[in-house]
């Protein structure tokens, strides 16, 4: 044994001696439990619980993955046999909850009353909080308006003699974009120990300057965990962390003091990116909510909802706020506009018709199902997807004109409506055609695969006077024959370019743009009939995923990041002009207004102009 593993086998021993004289708050954690109803999670849930009814814990917390697909079901029968603890518990949802939600994330709300907690035991105050990704795939993200509440609660609560444990589902580093943001404010106070799962292992690091772990999963057994979860003891000065396998002996996992005094965090500097050249690239807004949606732009303003259930309209000239109405739950849904309508189809399960020069609403239509899709509007109709249904309205009278509801999940993009045809993806692995008149379905095609999410879901097809082409996370790029639906090619590219949801098309329809997940611009011929790669351009994104349509505009191909950058590309040399940051969070995607500028929203609640000179 060297000097070093016997000096820290002496510090853990003598931390134990010290444990068994001081008086310890105790709690147990779970995490990424992943129950769905009849699974081998749930039964063994059920002897979790049994357990910690028995010890000598105090509380429970569970941070995330209650479910796989956050359905409805899964999460109702999961509150179940939570319900049967005879402690407290304070849950906050993981990316299981957020990403695949069928009830756009209101449904963990309603059930457990927020998506984030503050409760003090002793002399510890204990926060909780979401980190996404929401309802797309993404990387974990704060909330804008839960990173003022931290500050808010912690600033009120920090009295002399408080010490804080920080929770997530999420560690405090790149997994989530703004973790910087996040620390800075965790470093202000005397927070010990932030907590949290996702990784389904133990693991112990630094998140700026506070010590952070990562706890187990439910479920362990491949890694010979068995199943089991997690129990802290936490004194004056010390944190004692144990790996509890159900029906054995706990073992001391991580045993170190307690830090509660940090130093003012020192941001880590990001690339720093020159102004472009040949483009003006102007912040025209930045809300206190974080924004999920795409904006919508007429010759005034623009429109857009955020996570706060807000719709707002600012002037396009001075980015003011000209009004908002407020929702009940998360908007995702880009709203439609018609010449006087804003129409706006919400995760609250209504569609809300309002006046657009001052916000009134005028109508309200109610649904079975949450919106998260964006709509589409052509002459006097509106083409929307929801849940388990394909919808079109009348946008003058607001009255349904028909609805298709051969569906079974929900739709996410965009539909593209071209002649007779509506053209859509759902996460039930279908893309479907619709005849434009009826709803009746013309065609759908799958990939074969079974898994919803490897399905077309939140792909915003390319459309061509014969053709149509998607991506989506299964990696394979499809190029369907419009009329039939049946496949004229299929690939993955032997491995080489790994495409996933990001698609867009050339001015000239004459190249089908996809980003690839290394962060990479392919460009294929529209109208070759083999999977051929004409161009490969990089943008230095890197590991890449976010489901940003690709735009081009006055020849200058735009191309957004998980991580907030711009990149623009040459469309007849394929070189890559230049990279701007705009954010630090994920693009949701871009408008080309009717002043031919391009307009994105960003995650981070930041709304931005670009204008590309010819």
């Amino acid at each position: 044994m060297n000097a070093t593993s016997l000096i820290k086998k002496i510090s853990i021993a003598a931390l134990l001696v010290c444990a068994q004289n001081i008086h310890a708050l105790k709690f147990t954690l779970l995490s990424d439990i992943h129950v769905t109803p009849g699974n081998a999670n749930e039964l063994q849930l059920k002897n979790a619980i049994a357990e910690i009814n028995g010890n000598d814990s105090e509380f429970v917390i569970l941070s995330g993955d209650l479910s796989n697909e956050g359905s409805d079901e899964q999460l109702y029968n999961v509150k179940s046999i939570l319900d049967g603890l005879t402690k407290p518990i304070y849950v906050i949802p993981g990316n299981h909850e957020n990403n695949w939600s069928q009830s756009a994330t209101k449904t963990f709300s309603d059930i457990w009353n927020d998506d984030r907690f503050v409760f003090e035991e002793d002399s510890l105050i204990f926060i909780g909080i979401n980190c996404g990704p929401y309802m797309k795939m993404g990387d974990g993200h704060i909330k804008q308006e839960d990173l003022i509440w931290l500050d808010k609660e912690l600033s009120r609560r920090c009295t002399p003699g408080k010490r804080v444990v920080s929770v997530n589902h999420y560690p405090i580093k790149d997994d989530l974009d703004n973790w910087q943001d996040y620390i800075k404010i965790l470093q202000q106070y005397p927070v010990i120990v932030h907590i949290c799962g996702h990784y389904h292992t133990y693991d112990k690091y630094k998140g700026g300057d506070i010590d952070a772990v990562i706890c187990r999963a439910l479920d362990m057994t491949k890694i010979n965990g068995g199943y089991g979860y997690t129990n802290f003891d936490i004194t004056q000065d010390s944190i004692y962390l144990y790996d509890k396998a159900i029906g054995k002996q706990q073992t001391l996992k991580f045993a170190f003091k307690a830090n509660p005094k940090h130093p003012a965090y020192k941001e880590i500097a990001t690339e720093k990116f020159a102004a472009p050249e040949g483009a003006k690239i102007e912040k025209l807004f930045q809300d206190s909510a974080s924004i999920f949606t795409r904006v919508a732009i007429d010759g005034k303003r623009i429109y857009f909802g955020n996570s706060t259930g807000e719709v707002k309209a600012i002037d396009k000239a001075t980015g003011k706020q000209i009004w908002k109405f407020r929702t009940k739950a998360s908007l995702f849904s880009r709203p439609a506009l018609t010449s006087k309508y804003i129409i706006v189809p919400t995760s609250d399960k209504r569609i809300i018709w309002a006046d657009k020069t001052t916000g009134r609403i005028i109508r309200e239509n109610d649904s079975k199902g949450p919106y998260v899709a964006d709509g589409v509007v052509k002459g006097d109709r509106l083409y929307q997807g929801g849940y388990k249904k394909f919808e079109c309205w009348n946008t003058h009278t607001g009255n349904i004109v028909w609805r298709n509801n051969d569906l079974d999940n929900y739709c996410q993009a965009a539909p593209v409506v071209a002649g007779n045809d509506v053209i859509f993806g759902a996460w039930d692995t279908y893309l479907r055609c619709l005849d434009r008149k009826t709803g009746k379905l013309k065609w759908k095609w799958n990939n074969g695969k079974s898994a919803n999410m490897l399905g077309p879901g939140n792909c915003v097809p390319v459309v061509t006077d014969d053709r149509v082409f998607i991506v989506a996370p299964d990696r394979y790029m499809t190029v369907l024959d419009r009329k039939t639906g049946k496949e004229i090619w299929r690939s993955n590219f032997d491995g080489k370019y790994k495409v996933r949801e990001s698609l867009g098309v050339s001015s000239d329809k004459k190249y089908v743009y996809a980003k690839t997940m290394d962060g990479q611009l392919i460009a294929v011929n529209t109208e070759s009939d083999t999977p051929a790669v004409d161009f490969v351009v990089d943008a230095q994104f890197g590991y890449e995923h976010t489901p940003c349509i690709i735009v081009e505009k006055n020849g200058v191909i735009l191309m957004g990041s998980r991580k907030g950058v711009l990149a623009a590309i040459d469309s007849k040399t394929f070189q890559l002009l230049w990279r701007y940051q705009l954010g630090n969070s994920a693009l949701n995607g871009f408008e080309i207004g009717e002043d031919n500028n391009v307009y994105a929203s960003l995650i981070d609640g930041s709304i931005w102009r670009i204008t590309l000179k010819k």
